[in-house]
């Protein structure tokens, strides 16, 4: 006996069998059926209107393993109507998942509804849509729900703003997970990065000072060293005129504007953070900060300097870094920031052996120091 082929068409047949059998495997079979012509043929309208109606009275359907069919099938048909999405995103997680993982047809006010009145379980699921916006990863955020937030953060197609950012920053500092999904998020704004790097190193310090008994002074030297070579490589990955601005002022208010942070600025060959960065010291306007910085005579930058209230030791650096830059000698090449700190001290070093200069042998150990630190 030969078997009969089995048809993949919409039958009036299907629908009655699916009415009329009690049985919870013959309807979840018809559901797929259904489902899958619905999502991946051509329907006539008239089996457009048969489907829909069969799949509002589907979404009642007390077994769940039939509602589960039925959002396994359509959670990617962009076709699928609204109120029949809305009615499975909030069935139960096993109906549910599928549809606020996937489904299109779901507008940014259901999602919201669901992440304020439904369970953690479905928040982290929205957290990991292809595309999350700003509206509904703020309502995520709001939750509290530690592993949705790091899920959002880890989803390179949420749109998290710096505020966004700022609020997990301050609101979920003490969660590892969290912290974890920011410092692999590909990208960030520096303010926000540079916040990221502020709390990683404070752990970091802790932990060295208690977990391997080093001197206090030590570990705070450490941790600045290696904070200030971190938030620098974030400017170094090229950042907009806002987020510079943005992060000048963050690492002024917490008072991390230092000489080191600024000389490194400059060895590094960043000058547009360092003009914004000594313009914020010295409460000057950028534009007329960069024409005394730049200022060719030297007493523009003099002033400057003194007025940022930095070391009148380093000073000396900080002259043969503007006058060494502002003659193109940061040309970006290999190892170009150790060549450059090297001709920084030759500059300095001639001036030390003129007789007029007023440096002492202790400025030079002292400039020295300080150009190592910035050159490891």
């Amino acid at each position: 006996m030969i078997d009969k082929p089995v048809s993949n068409h919409l039958t009036q047949d299907d629908v009655a069998k699916l009415m009329a059998d009690p049985s919870a495997e013959v309807r979840a079979e018809t559901t797929a059926k259904i489902a899958k012509q619905f999502e991946g043929e051509v329907l006539s309208p008239a089996e457009r209107q048969i489907a829909e109606d069969i799949f509002r009275k589907l979404v009642k359907d007390v077994e769940v393993r039939v509602r589960e069919a039925l959002a396994a099938h359509l959670k990617n048909s962009p076709d699928l109507p609204h109120d029949v999405a809305v009615a499975l995103a909030r069935d139960v997680d096993s109906v549910s998942l599928p549809m606020l993982k996937f489904s299109e047809v779901l507008t940014d006010e259901d999602l919201v509804e669901i992440v304020r009145d439904q369970g953690e379980t479905k928040q982290v699921a929205i957290a990991q849509r292809t595309r999350v916006s700003s509206r509904v990863a703020d309502a995520l955020i709001d939750t509290g729900n530690e592993k949705a937030v790091a899920r959002l953060v880890a989803n390179e197609g949420a749109k998290l703003t710096e505020q966004a950012l700022g609020r997990v920053m301050e609101e979920y500092q003490e969660s590892e997970a969290v912290s974890d999904s920011l410092v692999r998020r590909p990208s960030m704004p520096a303010a926000i990065s540079a916040q990221l790097v502020e709390a990683l190193s404070e752990r970091l310090q802790d932990f060295l000072m208690q977990k391997h008994d080093v001197a206090p002074d030590v570990a705070s030297n450490l941790i600045l060293q290696t904070r200030e070579k971190a938030i620098m490589s974030l400017v170094d990955y090229g950042s907009t005129d806002v987020e510079l601005e943005n992060l000048v002022e963050q690492l002024a208010r917490k008072d991390r504007l230092t000489a080191s942070l600024l000389l490194r600025a400059l060895c590094m060959g960043d000058m547009g953070f360092f003009e914004r960065a000594l313009a914020r010291l010295a409460n000057l306007p950028l534009h007329n900060a960069r024409i005394l910085i730049h200022d060719h005579g030297g007493l523009g930058l003099e002033s400057v300097y003194l007025k940022a209230d930095l070391p009148k030791r380093l000073y000396p650096a900080f002259q043969a870094g503007i006058e060494l830059s502002d003659e193109n000698d940061y040309d970006g090449g290999h190892n170009d920031r150790s060549r450059f700190i090297e001709r920084m001290l030759e500059r300095v070093l001639t001036r030390f052996e003129d007789p007029q200069s007023r440096m002492t042998q202790e400025d030079i150990d002292y400039l020295m120091g300080k150009l190592e630190q910035v050159a490891a």
